[in-house]
């Protein structure tokens, strides 16, 4: 039975590490990011907010982001991402520590990027649990009054069950006592645990603040892929593949370099200048 537990737990790790995969880790890690992080930049008149990424589980800062900060940079924006939830010792992937201290590293890393670029507000963009994290800071941090978007792209907002694996957690003695104690970051993104049902409890939104969820019919990690939508004023729910039905994005490609997830989220940042997002926004 030991042995057994140990291999369920190897099967949840590796499912969501899936959250968002590094590209190439080592050496992107120690690369320079190209042109975001710059505490220097002044939003422009046209991108009056800078823009937070938020990256996933078992991802980084700068991994997460190659594709997607470049893409908003080059439109104008001031981009900025930060580590968190990283365990003690632990340089290269985050979101693992308890996501209640996740969202308080985001509430600190948001004042450092007002305070430097003179802003009233932020918007961020996460992906995986870095589209679900942001909720607890806007409902229990006061990040409602520094945020004027959230923009999630398969965000886990409702739990997930990782395709029915977590059903099989009790028949694990010892399983779920582990991760909880480890690896917090994935037992607060169970379904059902109780950090989802705090987060969820009266209400998915709060007043004030607009959501865009992207999610893909093929997600894979957050399951069913129906639970990430959420419910409320100022929420939009896009799946994917109804702006373009042969997008095979599953759960990491809709966040690291699907271009029409990105046209979308643009969109969402900048809904003024908003343009249709279809099977052409991947050249665009």
């Amino acid at each position: 039975m030991k042995l057994s537990w140990r291999r369920l737990l190897v099967t949840l790790c590796l499912a969501a590490a899936m959250a968002a995969l590094p590209i190439a880790a080592a050496s992107a890690r120690s690369a320079p990011t190209s042109g975001w992080n710059d505490f220097s930049c002044r939003p422009s008149a046209q991108h009056p907010r800078p823009v937070v990424l938020v990256h996933g589980t078992f991802a980084n800062a700068t991994d997460n982001w190659l594709v997607f900060a470049p893409y908003l940079v080059d439109r104008g924006y001031c981009v900025f991402s930060f580590d968190y939830g990283m365990l003690p010792g632990e340089t290269l992937v985050g979101g693992l520590g308890p996501i209640a201290d996740s969202a308080q590293q985001l509430s600190d890393f948001t004042d450092r990027v007002l305070a430097a670029t003179h802003a009233a507000k932020v918007d961020i963009v996460g992906h995986s649990q870095g589209g679900m994290m942001p909720r607890y800071y806007l409902k229990f941090l006061g990040g409602a009054a520094k945020v004027n978007a959230l923009v999630a792209l398969a965000p886990d907002n409702h739990g997930t069950t990782l395709d029915g694996l977590t059903a099989i957690l009790p028949y694990f003695p010892g399983a779920a006592g582990f991760l909880d104690s480890h690896l917090p970051g994935l037992t607060d993104q169970v379904a059902g645990s109780p950090f989802q049902q705090k987060l969820n409890a009266g209400g998915d939104t709060v007043p004030g603040v607009r959501y865009t969820v992207i999610s893909t019919i093929y997600d894979e990690v957050v399951t069913p892929y129906t639970t990430q939508a959420l419910s409320g004023p100022n929420v939009h729910n896009v799946v994917l593949q109804n702006l373009c039905a042969v997008d095979l994005s599953e759960h990491v490609t809709i966040g690291l370099t699907d271009r029409i997830a990105f046209h979308e989220a643009a969109n969402a940042l900048d809904p003024a200048h908003a343009t249709t997002t279809d099977c052409l926004s991947a050249f665009s």
